[in-house]
């Protein structure tokens, strides 16, 4: 099984944020520059082939990108992440073969300012693993 655990190790060697602010879970005083990863909140059934010979699961992340106060920094960041998980194949994740990320939406989503004026965009994604 692919845990969010080792999503979030995956993204911490991208380089996009210092290790220390790339998380799982909710975290009252999120650090800005910091990229959470989450379980997504729709399911789907699970991945079983007749005779149980799927080669493959599917784990359903979304990832937020909590960054600064300006727009275009904000933007940039999470469009670096995703061209960074857009190009992942056959990548090794604590011993699971990476298929590829299936990216759910043509770009990052804005989804507007926190509380204290923090941009954010979320990128959400199947990953495709080996069984």
């Amino acid at each position: 099984m692919l845990f969010l655990s080792d999503v979030r190790d995956y993204i911490a060697t991208l380089g996009i944020a210092a290790d220390g602010n790339v998380y799982t879970g909710k975290l009252d005083n999120k650090k800005n520059l910091s990229i959470g990863v989450y379980q997504r909140k729709t399911s789907r059934p699970p991945s079983v082939s007749l005779g149980n010979t799927g080669t493959y699961k599917v784990k359903q992340v979304s990832f937020l990108i909590h960054w600064n106060k300006s727009f275009s920094e904000t933007e940039a960041a999470a469009a670096s992440l995703y061209e960074a998980l857009e190009s992942v194949r056959q990548v090794m994740i604590n011993n699971k073969k990476i298929y590829y990320f299936k990216l759910l939406q043509e770009e990052p989503i804005d989804v507007d300012k926190d509380e204290k004026g923090i941009n954010e965009q979320v990128i959400e994604a199947d990953i495709f693993y080996e069984r």
